[in-house]
């Protein structure tokens, strides 16, 4: 997995410096490898984030919640993380969404929807829809109409579980949706899917089992279509969203769910069932707190709460089916902060720029925009796969070698490669291997079964490389080989005996203690078999015998072997005498 240091451009009151991040070095700056500018945010909250790519501009509110003395600053970013603008909300910001043509920006606040012009940053028009003066709302721009929550008068210190209501408004009518929900709901809606607005409840003391819900805005209508819960009969598996992403094409939504194992939930929007492929779990020890699909598509951008230098980010191909290595950011620092707050993620409609707000988890808020690689390249294995030894034993080490191409910019780290071997007993996954700088890598592995093993590699690829085709190669894997050393005198008595001593070795899997070896005896007089020999533990064995008669006198010991174990075969010839 690649995880980058962020060489970043750190803004901040308007100085432009240098700061060094947390992960692994990365390479300078290029069309294959992503920027990363951090900006610290002058507000010590966050209330939500809206990105207008026809102008370049980054709008990020303040959001002092249950406390209306404060006004709700809204800052104005360009592309490049310069402060161009700030709007002075007279109340408390919350949501915020941007009409479809992008000329409106609409600004909730605790009693009134100000529409402001997004070149100019001038109030064009103000709406009062309501009384709830305390909690904060969201809000989305769906079905031509503004959709925001509210909370009516609700009193301060309620707002976790205070129910709140969705309504509209539409050339300057306030119009109720009709659907409710206890403690926040989020709001989800993409222009490119312009009549779905996504709908999900919070999870708090009053909603114990959270809904996820799509509602048809077609013409500012607000008609329920899939609903869907998660808790389990014992209550268990309840969504803990923080945050939902609608993909452009309406197709899919993806859902940060802080209680769910993998940290994303990837549905299908038709019905809400779990798609037929979801994403790989985020790291361990980090809790989803954001989402967020590119304007183009192609990728989706993972928040996370981790500590260390555990990930905070990912951004990886959208359809999981292509799999890919995630771009993995892990924040740490003064400089920085620590987590991705919820909610925290937007990108620009082309994909060329992703926007990320991080925490401290105190007071300190960053904006940081990531400019992942334009595009993707094909990767592929250059060569078939090589066997080292020539011969494949059970039980001993079996190297295979192969190399991977990459076309476009190469990886700075080309990550690794995944492999199974397939034998009569089954699948066996295989240690991921790391690749070389040239792309060269030896998956190693020990077989256990004799006979045929087919061996698959698979690159999942990175975010700048699609996948390479799997690569295969059939082994047929032997038995392993034993040996039987024996030492005998040239010449011996018959009176005195023949002592021979002898050791034994087999290679592959470890045999079981106190072999047997089978001892026979060839004379003059015929061939007869003499007791077995037990080879102790250090491999060596001992034969003594008093020959029933002179001359040559020639003696075998042999093992049969076993299901994993060739056998073996020696002899000694002794000459006897009176």
């Amino acid at each position: 997995m690649r995880q980058y240091r962020r060489t970043a451009a750190i803004i901040a009151a308007g100085v432009l410096g240098a700061a060094g991040l947390v992960g692994v070095t990365a390479p300078a700056a290029s069309a294959a490898t992503p920027a990363d500018v951090a900006v610290r945010l002058q507000m010590s909250s966050f209330g939500s984030m809206v990105v207008d790519s026809e102008h370049q501009r980054v709008f990020v509110a303040d959001n002092w919640t249950e406390n209306s003395t404060y006004s709700g600053n809204i800052l104005v970013y360009d592309f490049e993380g310069r402060r161009i603008g700030l709007i002075n909300n007279y109340f408390t910001t919350s949501g915020m969404a941007l009409s479809a043509d992008s000329s409106t920006l609409y600004v909730a606040d605790v009693s009134t929807v100000t529409s402001y012009d997004t070149q100019t940053l001038k109030s064009t028009a103000t709406t009062y829809v309501d009384s709830g003066r305390r909690c904060s709302r969201a809000a989305a721009f769906s079905g031509g109409s503004l959709w925001y929550t509210y909370a009516p008068d609700a009193y301060e210190g309620s707002c976790a579980t205070y129910t709140r209501n969705l309504v509209s408004v539409r050339g300057g009518s306030v119009a109720g949706g009709g659907w409710t929900g206890a403690g926040p709901l989020s709001l989800e809606a993409v222009p490119q899917a312009p009549n779905k607005l996504v709908v999900a409840q919070s999870l708090n003391a009053a909603a114990s089992n959270p809904y996820l819900t799509v509602i048809d805005t077609t013409d500012g209508s607000s008609v329920r279509g899939p609903e869907r819960r998660f808790a389990a009969a014992d209550g268990s598996g309840a969504l803990n969203t923080k945050d939902t992403a609608l993909s452009p094409d309406g197709t899919k939504v993806a859902v940060a769910d802080a209680n769910y194992p993998g940290g994303t939930r990837l549905l299908n929007a038709d019905d809400l069932s779990d798609a037929a492929t979801g994403y790989q779990a985020l790291p361990d020890g980090a809790k989803s707190t954001a989402v967020a699909f590119s304007g183009d598509g192609k990728y989706i951008a993972r928040g996370a709460a981790a500590s260390g230098s555990t990930p905070d980010l990912l951004i990886q191909p959208a359809d999981p089916d292509q799999g890919g290595t995630p771009l993995e950011f892990a924040f740490e620092g003064d400089l920085d902060g620590n987590s991705v707050v919820p909610e925290g993620l937007a990108w620009s409609a082309d994909g060329s720029r992703l926007f990320a707000v991080t925490t401290d988890g105190v007071y300190g808020r960053w904006l940081h925009i990531v400019t992942p690689p334009a595009e993707q390249y094909d990767s592929r294995f250059g060569t078939g796969l090589t066997q080292s030894p020539s011969a494949a034993v059970v039980g001993e080490p079996l190297g295979l070698r192969g190399k991977l191409e990459f076309d476009g910019t190469a990886p700075a780290t080309p990550g690794q490669v995944t492999a199974v071997r397939k034998d009569a007993d089954g699948t066996t996954e295989l240690a991921p291997v790391k690749v070389a700088a040239d792309g060269s890598f030896t998956v190693l592995d020990v077989p256990d079964r004799v006979g045929e093993a087919t061996y698959t590699v698979s690159y999942l690829g990175d975010l700048t490389h699609r996948p390479a085709t799997d690569i295969t190669k059939t082994v047929q894997v032997g038995k392993a080989g034993s040996k039987i050393t024996l030492s005998a005198p040239a010449e011996a008595s018959k009176e005195a005996g023949v002592e021979i001593t002898g050791t034994f070795e087999a290679g592959g899997p470890a045999l079981s203690a106190g072999t047997s070896l089978k001892v026979r005896r060839t004379d003059r007089l015929g061939t007869g078999e003499l007791t077995s020999v037990t080879v102790g533990a250090d491999g060596t064995f001992r034969i003594k015998d008093l020959p029933r008669t002179t001359k040559t006198v020639t003696y075998e010991v042999s093992w049969a072997g076993d299901d994993l174990h060739e056998g073996a075969t020696a002899s000694a010839a002794v000459i006897v005498g009176r």
